[in-house]
C-alpha cells in the first residue's frame, strides 16, 4: 500500500472507530438527550397486540396527515427522538415506537433482521389503528428499516428522511476502497457479547459491577433494566450480524420500487467546512455513499449537517423540518397532469 494509501486507511479508520463508539453508545446518548425521566419516556406510551400476541410500544403526539413514522438507530429506542416530536407534533402526527427488544416492546423470534423488523412496525401500525399516508425518518440503522417498511407499503409512503443513515453493504463498501476490516463493527459487535456474557447466569442487578458498563447510571431506569436481560443483548448482536448481510440483502432487492418517492438525505459534517464537503477520505467516501442513496429516489435532496452522527439530538431542528418539508409537499394537491 502506498503512502497515500496508508493514510486513507488511517483517515478513515479513525473516524470510523469514533462512528462505532457513537453506535454502540447510542442508547446513552440518546437518553441524555431525551426529556427527564420523569417525562412519558419512563413509562410505556401505547402497548398494541401482534399477531403472535407480542407487545410492540408506541408513541404518538400531535393530529393529522401525513403521520410522521421515527425509526431509531441501532441500540435505541424511542426516546432517540425526544428533541425532534415536540417540534413535529403541533403540525402534524409524529409516532416514534421501540423495535422488538427495545424500551417497552417485547423481544421478538430470531434473526432481527430488516424483514422482521418492518413486518413488526407493519403490523403494529395496524393494530394501533395507525393509517397513512407517512413520512418515514430513518436514523443510522434505521435508514435501511425505514426503506424495507416503504417497500411493504409503498403507495402509502410519502417521503421519506434519511438520518446519516446506513447505507446497504456498507462494510464491504469501505472494504473495496481502503483495504479489509475498514469499517468492521467487530468492537461494537464485541461489546454486546460481553455484556451478554455478563447478564448470562445467575440474575445481576444494576449495581453489580460486572454489567457497570452495560447499564450504566446514566441510563433510566427502565433501560437499566432492560440491559440485564439477555434478550436484550441477543436483539443488538442478531441486528448487528443481519445489517450488513441479509438486511442489506433485502434493501437490494427493492430495486427501483421506491424511485418515485421524494427523500433527503442528511449527511453529518462535523468538522469540515462550510460547504460541507468532507476533508478525510473516508468522510468523503461516505458523502459519496449518501449522494447515491438521495440519486434512487425522486425528487430527492442532500444536506450536509454540521453535528456527529446524532443529528436527531444535536439539531432536532433540521431532521423536523426535513420531515415537515415533505409533510407539507405531501398536502398539496396534485397538479392535473400527475392525477
Amino acid at each position: 500500500m502506498n503512502r497515500m494509501g496508508r493514510m486513507a486507511r488511517g483517515s478513515l479508520m479513525a473516524g470510523l472507530a469514533a462512528a462505532v463508539a457513537l453506535l454502540a453508545t447510542l442508547g446513552v446518548f440518546a437518553a441524555r438527550g431525551a426529556p427527564p425521566v420523569g417525562d412519558p419516556y419512563a413509562r410505556p406510551g401505547q402497548l398494541v397486540s401482534l399477531p403472535d400476541h407480542r407487545k410492540l410500544n408506541f408513541r404518538c403526539a400531535g393530529r393529522g396527515a401525513p403521520t410522521v413514522l421515527l425509526e431509531s438507530g441501532y441500540n435505541a429506542g424511542s426516546n432517540a427522538w425526544g428533541k425532534v416530536v415536540p417540534r413535529i407534533a403541533p403540525v402534524t402526527r409524529v409516532c416514534a415506537y421501540d423495535r422488538a427488544g427495545y424500551g417497552f416492546s417485547d423481544p421478538g423470534p430470531m434473526p432481527r433482521d430488516g424483514a422482521a423488523i418492518a413486518r413488526d412496525l407493519d403490523y403494529g401500525l395496524q393494530a394501533a389503528n395507525i393509517s397513512g399516508p407517512f413520512v418515514v425518518v430513518g436514523h443510522s440503522a434505521g435508514g435501511l428499516y425505514a426503506r424495507l417498511f416503504a417497500a411493504r407499503r409503498p403507495k402509502d409512503v410519502v417521503g421519506l428522511v434519511f438520518v446519516d443513515s446506513s447505507v446497504s453493504h456498507q462494510t464491504q463498501r469501505f472494504e473495496l476502497l481502503f483495504g479489509p476490516n475498514a469499517g468492521s463493527l467487530a468492537g461494537t459487535r464485541a461489546q454486546a457479547q460481553r455484556c451478554l456474557d455478563a447478564v448470562s447466569g445467575p440474575p445481576k442487578t444494576v449495581d453489580d459491577p460486572a454489567v457497570a458498563s452495560c447499564a450504566p447510571p446514566i441510563l433510566d431506569a427502565p433501560a437499566r433494566q432492560a440491559a440485564l436481560r439477555p434478550l436484550t443483548w441477543q436483539t443488538r448482536l442478531s441486528e448487528l450480524d443481519t445489517l450488513f448481510t441479509s438486511t442489506s440483502d433485502e434493501v437490494d432487492r427493492v430495486g427501483d420500487l421506491l424511485q418515485d418517492i421524494p427523500a433527503i438525505v442528511l449527511t453529518a459534517a462535523k468538522g469540515d467546512g462550510d460547504a460541507g464537503v468532507a476533508t478525510d477520505p473516508g468522510g468523503r467516501a461516505w458523502q459519496e455513499f449518501h449522494r447515491q442513496l438521495a440519486s434512487g429516489f425522486h425528487p430527492s435532496e442532500q444536506r450536509f449537517v454540521k453535528s456527529s452522527h446524532l443529528i436527531m439530538i444535536e439539531r432536532p431542528e433540521v431532521v423536523a423540518d426535513a420531515a415537515l418539508q415533505l409533510v407539507q409537499a405531501a398536502r398539496k394537491p396534485a397538479p392535473p397532469h400527475a392525477r
